[in-house]
């Protein structure tokens, strides 16, 4: 009896032995299938941050385009049925630049349209031809036409009779209608040479058609040239002598009709919003 019982003790050891190993490779099997599933639940949420992210991302920045296009169309500007829209803000800073003009002056403007064209007529020749030699010159007519700034300058300001070569002199004018262009990135700028009736020809120009569209490309080429405004903002015309401002029957007359005519074209939004940065007018 005594020798079957070391045998069955170890039986019992060995028996107990395996059931324990299996367990635990069973344990082992498990925790290795949890570790697994818990790595990709970390990667899955690792997905999931980063697409949150990316959406957190999109909301800032659409925040920001909110609050960029909001800006942009609090100085709006529409046309509705042929009658002119403006915005709240657009409004309080015309009426603040109306406010420091000549109430006399002021008294003229019957409608919304007169008063931009006023707003805007004020702040052009306050910013850039305000000098007091230009400012009452009988050789410069300023003209606002729904917003639309004219700059009349006659023929003696900038060229010799029969000729497209800019006077020297005329450098200081050039220079403030410059100033003009270059303040607002968005204006476009034809420049229309305008000549009287009377027949031309020398070794320069064919006609007045040549002569009024070579003083127009002069001036577009010292614009570009020499103070590096965009060419594709500046357009040169020569309206020859087709549309006078008055009949060429006396010298009087016909020195009126040698012009040339500085065209701008201003995007209001921006205009008003550029004044008001450059504290010309107060916001």
């Amino acid at each position: 009896m005594k020798k079957l019982i070391l045998p069955l003790s170890i039986i019992v050891l060995l028996a107990t032995s395996c059931v324990s190993k299996k367990k635990y490779v069973d344990l082992e099997s498990k925790y290795i299938d949890a570790k697994g599933n818990l790595q990709k639940l970390e990667v899955k949420f690792d997905k999931i941050d980063k697409r949150v992210e990316i959406y957190n991302n999109k909301i800032n920045s659409l925040k920001g385009d909110n609050i960029t296009l909001e800006k942009e169309n609090s100085l709006k500007l529409d046309m509705v049925d042929g009658k002119t829209v403006i915005s709240k803000e657009v409004r309080v800073l015309m009426n603040k630049t109306l406010a420091k003009m000549d109430p006399e002056k002021l008294a003229t403007a019957k409608t919304l349209k007169d008063s931009l064209n006023l707003a805007v007529s004020y702040n052009v020749v306050r910013k850039a031809l305000g000098k007091s030699e230009f400012k009452n010159s009988k050789e410069i007519d300023i003209e606002i036409d729904q917003t639309v700034v004219m700059i009349s300058v006659s023929e003696k300001l900038l060229f010799n009779s029969g000729s497209y070569k800019v006077k020297s002199s005329a450098l200081e004018l050039i220079t403030k209608l410059a100033d003009i262009i270059e303040s607002e990135p968005s204006m476009d700028v034809m420049i229309e040479g305008h000549t009287d009736s009377q027949t031309i020809k020398n070794e320069s120009v064919n006609d007045n058609w040549d002569l009024s569209v070579k003083r127009a490309t002069s001036i577009v080429r010292l614009l570009q040239n020499k103070f590096n405004i965009d060419g594709s903002r500046l357009i040169a015309s020569g309206r020859g002598d087709t549309m006078p401002l008055y009949s060429n029957t006396t010298k009087e007359n016909r020195a009126k009709n040698r012009r040339t005519k500085i065209i701008i074209l201003p995007n209001l939004n921006k205009f008003f919003a550029l004044l008001a940065e450059e504290g010309v007018i107060e916001k």
